[in-house]
């Protein structure tokens, strides 16, 4: 009789949980075909990006990212080109050097109030009062609201990458918030994070490196496909496993574990090639003020050599105009210093040093350099430490952390630097990274023809003459060499395939090469 009981027990036991695995799955099913997700977690292996408001997050690429959920722009791309965002669509009136912007009528704040043609007008104003560091608004001459949902702005001469460097990327700010803020990079409070973006900020630990997003439901495009995004801090060992584990949903990974990842049944994405590893030369300190001596550095690095040893044949070698060869606007006939150590000696024998031993030598003082880094190019930084030295250069190599070397190279307390910046897409990131003022950039204005070609290549609305134009200035910057690319990473990114993420054309904004584009998690 027990036996009997206990068998009837576990049968309705059994058929207890076929019930709840039914159940379970239909709700799956019923929620994936809505498009809804209930969370998406992205592995970082940084963490903190500074808090995601437009004048606080951290001036690199993923900063922008953190703060681009929340804050929109005038018009935004997508996988293949540009696409309405805040405005609906746009022209360019070429017999005012003037656009015209439509807005969107239906879009509110995140507290509720209407968003209309005064937030752009006083966004753009109050960008030239404050400097938002992603956007030059200097070439902004005026804006003005024709009606409440129509904008013109004026430009001060004609600017051909402006869809992509000021109207794709400034965030658009609420005026009934911002207008009385008088030190935008120290307002941090939650009025700061009220934007028009598909989701709202719902915590951020600057001490774990983490951000939860959750969506705001008044969007203008439709509620957001995924009920929260959480970003955070994984170590970049431990990416693959969090992946496979089902901790995370997507995150970077190195090219070694893209077979074992595919196999786990993770999706895989390729980035473009626009992101340059580059040695960062400190021209404003003697020696390296010599463009000789610059060249002689270059000539004693086997960029092809690098590639293969330290990336594992994952990566293009660098070609010292910057712009990589995959690119249309690259020129093949930029100087290339393929790898000649004997030149390096050449070049210092003429700068008047002498070999004696195992290193060179001026005026009895043995030439010495320090070259610094950070953990991610530790392997990097070695590999050109040996060959500097092997070339008679004695290096004094350190790693540092990421924040520390950008301070350091921002301050020109330094000699070689091995770093990195992404956004080579556009040319206009040229002016940017080479006479631009920011620790990403070599800030070289030492050659005059260089620096008219570079304001020059902005203002010319005529594609094939500016691609000329843009040529002539890889050339040039590869005689001077303020910095030398060294190589581009294939970076590859896993991901479990619930949201098409995608890496955008010509990057997110000015060109981040990250595939966390805010509409991949939009309906």
């Amino acid at each position: 009789m027990k036996a009997i009981i206990w068998e009837r027990l576990l049968f309705l036991i059994t058929i207890g949980f076929v019930l709840v695995g039914c159940l379970l799955l239909l709700f799956t099913s019923c929620s994936r075909d809505s498009g809804e997700m209930q969370s998406y977690t992205i592995a970082d292996n940084t963490g903190d990006w500074g808090y995601p408001s437009p004048y606080t997050h951290y001036s690199r690429g993923p900063g922008y990212i953190m703060m681009s959920f929340i804050f929109e722009t005038l018009v935004w791309k997508d996988a293949a080109d540009f696409v309405p965002q805040l405005a609906s669509k746009w022209e360019y009136h070429a017999d005012e050097n003037a656009y015209v912007f439509r807005l969107q009528k239906d879009v509110q704040w995140h507290d509720g109030v209407s968003f209309t043609a005064e937030d752009v007008v006083f966004t753009f104003q109050y960008t030239k009062e404050h400097p938002y560091a992603w956007v030059d608004n200097t070439i902004v001459k005026s804006v003005e609201a024709v009606d409440p949902y129509t904008v013109k702005i004026y430009l001060s001469r004609p600017y051909a990458p402006f869809l992509h460097d000021v109207a794709g990327t400034q965030p658009i700010m609420p005026k009934h918030i911002w207008e009385g803020v008088d030190q935008p990079d120290q307002f941090t409070g939650p009025e700061a994070v009220i934007g028009t973006g598909p989701y709202t900020l719902a915590d951020y630990s600057k001490g774990h490196g983490t951000y939860l997003y959750k969506p705001f439901d008044m969007y203008y495009l439709g509620k957001p496909a995924v009920e929260e995004i959480k970003v955070v801090k994984i170590s970049a060992e431990m990416i693959p496993a969090a992946l496979k584990g089902g901790s995370a949903d997507a995150g970077s990974i190195p090219p070694e574990v893209v077979s074992d990842m595919k196999e786990a049944g993770l999706s895989i994405i390729t980035a473009p090639v626009a992101w340059n590893a580059k040695m960062t030369i400190n021209h404003k300190k003697s020696p390296l003020s010599s463009k000789k001596f610059r060249q002689a550095l270059a000539y004693a690095i086997d960029r092809d050599a690098l590639v293969q040893i330290t990336q594992r044949g994952h990566a293009v070698a660098g070609s010292p105009g910057m712009v990589p060869p995959t690119s249309a606007w690259y020129n093949p006939k930029t100087p290339q210093y393929r790898y000649d150590p004997s030149l390096t000696g050449r070049l210092l024998e003429e700068l008047g040093y002498k070999r004696e031993g195992a290193y060179f030598s001026k005026d009895g003082k043995e030439l010495r350099l320090e070259l610094m880094t950070t953990a991610q190019f530790k392997d990097v930084g070695h590999f050109v430490a040996q060959q500097l030295t092997e070339a008679g250069i004695r290096i004094d190599f350190k790693t540092l952390e990421a924040k520390t070397v950008d301070a350091k190279v921002a301050a020109w307390d330094f000699n070689l630097s091995i770093y990195g910046h992404g956004g080579l897409y556009e040319p206009s990131v040229l002016n940017r990274v080479i006479t631009g003022s920011g620790f990403n950039s070599a800030r070289y204005d030492a050659n005059k023809t260089l620096n008219q070609l570079l304001k020059t290549q902005i203002t010319e609305m005529d594609p094939d003459k500016r691609k000329r134009i843009i040529f002539e200035i890889q050339e040039l910057y590869a005689e001077e060499l303020p910095a030398l690319t060294l190589y581009y990473p294939q970076w590859y990114w896993a991901h479990d395939g619930n949201i098409d993420l995608y890496f955008t054309r010509d990057g997110v904004a000015s060109g981040v090469p990250l595939p966390l584009n805010r509409m991949a998690f939009v309906k």
